[in-house]
C-alpha cells in the first residue's frame, strides 16, 4: 500500500485523486488546496486541508498546480527529506526545493475535469534523483495500470513540446474546421469519422506515411480553390503555412527520390 498526499486541485490533481481513490493499493492520505471550496465535495472521501502545516506523513507528496506555483509550493512545505514530486511537463526536477527528495510524476495526457479518463492507457513519465525513490514512483505508476517510462527533464520538455503540436494545435485545427463548416451551415459532426480514422491510422503507420491530401499530391488547383473559399485571412495564412510544410516534407522528398533514380 502506498500513501499519497495531493497538493492542488486542478485538472491533473482532480483526475489523479479519482484514479488513486478507486485503487485499493493506494491510499490518498490528504488533499491540500488553497481554496477548500474546490475540494469540499470530496471531504467524505479524503481528509482535506488548506493549511500546509497540517500535512501528515505520506510516502509521496504530489504537487499538481500551475507551472508558476510549483517552486513556491515546494519551498513552503514545512518538512524535509520526504519524497515530493510534481506533475508538470515543462518544469525541471531541480525547480523543486532541495530540502526534500525530488521527483517527477508526469501523466502524458490532456486533462479536462469533466472528461473521463482511463489511466491504464496513459503513459506515466517518471524521474527521480535517488534510485530508491524511482522504485517508489514506478510502483505507484504501475498500480494505475498504464505504461511507465523513465524520462529525464530534457526529454520530458521535448515530449511536452511535441504534445502541444499533437494535442493543442490539432484541437485548434478542429476549432477552425468547426468555424468553417458553420459558416455554410454544414455539419461538423460529419468530419468526426475522419478525425477518428486519422488518429487510428498512425497506430500502424508513421505520420509521414499516413499523410494524404492536396498538399501531399501537390494538387495546386485544389489548393488555389480552397484558398478562395477561406474568407478569414488568418485561416488563409494557416492553410498556406500547413500546405507549405507538407510540400516541403513530401514534394521535395519525391523530387529528390526521382533525381536519384535518374
Amino acid at each position: 500500500m502506498i500513501s499519497v498526499t495531493l497538493l492542488g486541485a486542478g485538472n491533473v490533481g482532480t483526475h489523479l485523486f479519482k484514479a488513486f481513490n478507486k485503487n485499493n493499493q493506494i491510499t490518498v492520505k490528504q488533499w491540500f488546496n488553497r481554496s477548500l471550496n474546490s475540494i469540499s465535495k470530496y471531504k467524505n472521501n479524503v481528509s482535506i486541508t488548506d493549511d500546509l502545516s497540517n500535512l501528515e506523513i505520506a510516502d509521496v507528496y504530489i504537487i499538481s498546480v500551475s507551472d508558476e506555483a510549483v517552486a513556491d509550493i515546494s519551498a513552503a512545505l514545512p518538512f524535509e527529506n520526504r519524497l515530493v514530486v510534481h506533475t508538470a511537463g515543462s518544469i525541471n526536477i531541480h525547480d523543486l526545493d532541495k530540502k526534500n527528495r525530488r521527483g517527477v510524476f508526469y501523466p502524458l495526457q490532456s486533462f479536462t475535469k469533466t472528461a473521463d479518463l482511463d489511466f491504464s492507457e496513459i503513459p506515466i513519465c517518471i524521474e527521480t534523483l535517488e534510485k530508491t525513490d524511482y522504485h517508489v514512483l514506478k510502483s505507484l505508476a504501475l498500480k494505475l495500470g498504464g505504461p511507465v517510462k523513465k524520462v529525464n527533464s530534457d526529454q520530458r520538455k521535448i515530449l511536452h513540446l511535441a504534445a502541444v503540436f499533437v494535442n493543442n494545435f490539432t484541437n485548434q485545427m478542429y476549432r477552425i474546421a468547426h468555424e468553417i463548416t458553420e459558416s455554410e451551415a454544414t455539419e461538423f459532426d460529419l468530419l468526426k469519422p475522419l478525425i477518428l480514422e486519422t488518429a487510428n491510422k498512425i497506430q500502424d503507420l508513421s505520420p509521414y506515411m499516413a499523410q494524404t491530401g492536396p498538399a501531399r499530391r501537390n494538387d495546386l488547383k485544389t489548393i488555389k480553390n480552397h484558398l478562395k473559399l477561406l474568407k478569414n485571412e488568418e485561416h488563409q495564412e494557416i492553410y498556406k503555412l500547413m500546405t507549405r510544410s507538407i510540400q516541403n516534407t513530401h514534394v521535395a522528398s519525391t523530387r529528390a527520390t526521382r533525381s536519384k533514380k535518374n
